[in-house]
């Protein structure tokens, strides 16, 4: 991230199925809207009220735009964070417009209302860089469950347990 950027989290739902494309030079990249409604809690009528939806356009590229788009689809209730960036364009009748987006670093479903069960991706390059802590997400790494234990055997060996170790 450079110096002046500007960073947030934004929390709510997908308005709709993220669209994946790919640029003529081969780049996934992945635009998805988010809409997130406030809510208050009106004292006098005991109940809540919902406040005006702010829709959010997001952009995610590469690998991160392939694991979106296979993973998340409408309605499901997202964790956001990337860069505010604003396009500014001029409409057929020469106005001047402007937007702003948000261009995603990471994202994941909320376990607030849900669960999710999260599965690596195997790769094929070292963009996560190298040493020990990058070993262990190292693709020759053995096989491990989702709490740094040994994944049971697919025979259906009951040798360790789905409970964390703590």
């Amino acid at each position: 991230m450079s110096v002046g950027e500007t960073s947030i989290t934004v929390v709510g739902n997908l308005a709709a199925d993220p669209e994946l494309r790919f640029t003529p030079s081969g780049a996934a990249l992945v635009k998805f809207s988010v809409a997130s409604t406030p809510r208050r809690y009106d004292k006098a009528t005991g109940q809540w009220q919902d406040g005006t939806a702010m829709f959010l356009r997001c952009t995610a590229w590469r690998d991160l735009a392939q694991h979106i788009a296979e993973s998340l689809t409408k309605g499901m209730r997202v964790v956001v964070t990337g860069r505010l960036r604003q396009h500014n364009w001029q409409n057929e009748q020469r106005e001047n417009r402007s937007m702003l987006g948000l261009e995603v670093d990471d994202i994941g479903p909320s376990l607030q209302f849900a669960t999710a069960k999260v599965e690596r991706v195997q790769r094929n390059g070292g963009a996560s860089g190298s040493g020990p802590a990058a070993d262990a997400w190292n693709t020759a790494a053995p096989a491990v469950g989702g709490w740094g234990t040994p994944a049971p055997a697919a025979s259906g060996d009951t040798k360790y347990s789905e409970e964390p170790p703590f």
